[in-house]
């Protein structure tokens, strides 16, 4: 088992196919073909099930994916703090969507423009997928808010990751124009949330404060964007809850109710010890630039 073979085991479990695989490694596929011969050898497993033309991971090579991408994360990671960060290496952050849109531009603007040979990759989901992305090494630090009821100094520990509070959320309720009476949350009347899928901090408050778990009325429609969560709550099919910096950045009817339901702080999670030079330049710029 070499990194090469890694590498390109993962390009053909993301594509699901040797010719795909092998035109974006710019390989033969033969050789594409040949390198997973051996590698399946050397584990003592088949890592494809391969049924006409077509392929898919099999049960082995879905629990080994995980370890070759860690793996091939070390190597990069080993490489980045030996040379003391002069190659730029690559940094993975998490976030949630929310701190994407209305906290994430200025400030990777402001890394890149300091730090121009560094790989930024960014991707985005739940706060619960995040933190157990961090965990496993797929990620290097993530954005995340965790539920009140979580003890974060002891849960955080026990997985191994550190965290700092980087950015205090007003959090509102956003409802249709016919809630114009509702002064409370008690009050709602529109029986539909609009949310994130399970995992979603926002979503575990919005049903708290709701009442969802203690009723039958209730349904949750599980989106993808705040654009389209807001549009549903224009439309009087919903309500749904994010933080009030992501409503300053849409264009939502001024029509719109809005509740107030507390703060939230977002966190800089990563695991303890984790030194890399490119994730210390980012530490060093939320210095700089997060209010």
């Amino acid at each position: 088992m070499d990194l090469e073979s890694l590498k390109i085991f993962c390009c053909v479990a993301s594509e699901l196919s040797v010719t795909q695989a092998a035109t974006r490694l710019g390989r033969a596929p033969s050789s594409v073909t040949t390198r997973i011969q051996q590698l399946e050898a050397d584990i003592g497993a088949e890592l494809f099930v391969r049924t006409n033309k077509r392929m898919a991971l099999s049960a082995a090579g879905g629990r080994f994916l995980d370890y070759a991408q860690r793996l091939l994360v070390l190597e990069e990671e080993a490489r980045h703090v030996v040379t003391g960060g002069s190659e730029g290496g690559t940094l993975r952050v998490g976030s949630m969507e929310s701190t994407a849109a209305s906290r994430l531009p200025a400030l990777l603007a402001a890394y890149h423009g300091r730090h121009p040979a560094t790989r930024l990759v960014l991707s985005t989901g739940p706060s619960r997928p995040l933190l157990e992305q961090v965990r496993t090494g797929l990620l290097d630090c993530a954005f995340v808010a965790l539920p009140p009821a979580f003890d974060a100094p002891a849960a955080l520990a026990d997985l191994g990751l550190a965290a700092h509070a980087v950015w205090r959320e007003e959090l509102c309720l956003l409802l249709p124009a016919s809630e114009a009476p509702v002064r409370h949350a008690s009050e709602v009347r529109t029986r539909s949330l609009a949310a994130f899928p399970q995992g979603c901090t926002y979503r575990a408050l919005a049903e708290d404060r709701l009442g969802i778990a203690a009723s039958t009325d209730w349904r949750v429609q599980e989106m993808h964007s705040y654009h389209t969560m807001i549009a549903c709550v224009a439309a009087g099919a919903c309500v749904t809850l994010l933080p009030a910096s992501v409503l300053k950045l849409s264009d939502a009817p001024a029509s719109l109710q809005t509740l107030s339901v507390g703060q939230v702080d977002t966190l800089l999670v990563w695991r303890a010890g984790f030194a890399l030079p490119a994730f210390r330049n980012l530490q060093a710029q939320l210095d700089a630039v997060a209010p």
